[in-house]
């Protein structure tokens, strides 16, 4: 169970409130895609090691997505806000609906 993670340079926790840029190639191009959202869970260890970051979509539909920490397309992480959390997975956030979705 990791609390924490070293992602591009750039020191993650649970419960952080993050922007990830990827990468995507599209008819030949390369495009850059956003993602933001609440780190809910980091797993594994070593190069196998993977994070899941939740967002609410604006129909508040909630989106999960899992990263591995060394994926090549992920290109950018950025931590907007730390917020202090006292579970090491944040699973339970999946059944909170609305406003209290964005409350860690």
């Amino acid at each position: 169970m990791a609390l924490f993670a070293k992602i591009k340079d750039q020191a993650v926790q649970i419960g952080d409130e993050v922007d990830l840029t990827t990468l995507y190639v599209d008819a030949g191009k390369e495009k850059k895609q956003k993602f933001s959202g609440i780190v809910i869970a980091i797993k594994n260890r070593g190069e196998n090691k993977t994070f899941t970051v939740r967002k609410i979509s604006n129909e508040g539909i909630g989106i999960e997505r899992i990263f591995p920490i060394n994926w090549p397309y992920l290109e950018e992480v950025k931590v907007k806000k730390h917020n202090k959390v006292r579970r090491a997975k944040l699973y339970y956030m999946r059944e909170k609906i609305g406003k209290k979705a964005l409350e860690t």
